[in-house]
């Protein structure tokens, strides 16, 4: 090749260069850098549970939360509690517990039940009715179910046309006897049976049920440290006692130093509330029959939280018994309370004596 071809060669290719420069901006071409590092998980922050939903309903006489209204009637059942009574079936599923005396010093058990939903279970032993044990059961418009009656008591429950339920003159299939006790203390029911009493009966079967006032939060901060509790009625041989538990809130009740237990479950009777009240017992006749007066008022103590509160009861428009404090009324502590009526002779506070355990 001459070299005026070499030179005509060389500007051909140069030209070819600066063509394919302009066509690319003149920038280069540059591969992204490959990723060698490990591929990490990807970070996932936990949700926060969500705050269960409140249920909607409010047991009135225990102040519980409920999923369904307790709208039902209640139904109050005379216990016996004579030793040979004991220990009784059904009473860890009672709103409320009423202790007052019977005749010759013993004492008697009222269960209202209104807010279980333990139809099928045993209650009893069942025992008779007195006019005083009336006034307490009809406060909470309750039928009332027992075997026999005083004749004071026969008048007022026929007279006043009050809805209950008679093993003896009514209502004998709404009850039943046990074999494994002796009579008069083997007589049983359940809340089953005797709701179909009442059906039978063509009683009522909702009413409004009168509502105690319960604590937002907890109890009150008021009172005495109370733990361990004692209550006599007239009998030296018979105690209550109760002893205060912190961990549940609850107080675990005893007969004579004995857990009192109740025989369906082997469970030892428990109450987030405890009152004791005094009030004027009459003796009647010769069989020892009272009188009980239940309309006056008088001194109470409430025990809540392991502490004690002085007070005292009234008797409300609403005909129910209410604990007060400079006339209002003391807020509960949502569970189980039980009332003891003991009376004001001897004197109300010798029948009642604490300590902190």
């Amino acid at each position: 090749m001459d070299k005026r071809m070499r030179i005509t060669a060389a500007a051909w290719l140069m030209s070819l260069i600066l063509l394919i420069t302009a066509c690319s901006g003149g920038k280069e071409t540059v591969d992204a850098p490959q990723d060698t590092s490990a591929t990490s998980e990807p970070i996932v922050s936990e949700a926060p549970a969500p705050e269960p939903t409140p249920l909607p309903y409010t047991a009135p006489l225990t102040g519980i939360k409920q999923e369904t209204a307790a709208s039902a009637r209640p139904i109050v059942v005379m216990i016996n509690n004579f030793a040979a009574a004991r220990p009784q079936s059904g009473l860890t599923n009672a709103d409320v517990i009423w202790e007052v005396l019977a005749e010759g010093g013993i004492t008697r058990l009222i269960a209202v039940f209104q807010s279980t939903g333990a139809q099928a279970d045993t209650i009893g032993p069942i025992r008779s009715i007195r006019p005083y044990l009336i006034d307490i059961g009809d406060s909470y418009g309750a039928v009332l179910a027992h075997a026999g009656a005083s004749m004071e008591g026969y008048a007022i429950l026929k007279k006043e046309g009050k809805p209950y339920l008679d093993e003896i003159s009514n209502a004998g299939g709404a009850f039943w006897r046990s074999k494994e006790r002796k009579a008069p203390h083997n007589l049983y029911s359940s809340l089953e049976k005797l709701r179909e009493g009442a059906d039978k009966k063509k009683y009522k079967t909702e009413v409004t049920v009168p509502t105690y006032t319960f604590a937002e939060g907890g109890a009150s901060e008021a009172g005495v440290p109370a733990t361990d509790i004692s209550i006599s009625f007239l009998l030296e041989n018979y105690k209550v006692g109760y002893v205060y538990d912190a961990v549940t809130g609850l107080y675990k009740r005893s007969i004579n130093d004995k857990p009192h237990i109740d025989l369906n479950n082997n469970e030892q009777l428990t109450g987030a509330n405890l009152v004791v009240l005094g009030a004027n017992h009459k003796t009647l006749d010769n069989e020892g029959r009272l009188a009980v007066n239940l309309t006056d008022g008088g001194s109470a103590i409430l025990f809540q939280k392991g502490k004690a509160i002085e007070a005292e009861w009234v008797r409300a428009s609403d005909g129910m018994i209410r604990i007060v404090q400079n006339g209002t009324e003391l807020p509960l502590v949502p569970g189980k309370t039980f009332f003891h009526i003991v009376p004001n002779n001897p004197a109300f506070e010798g029948h009642v004596t604490w300590v902190q355990s």
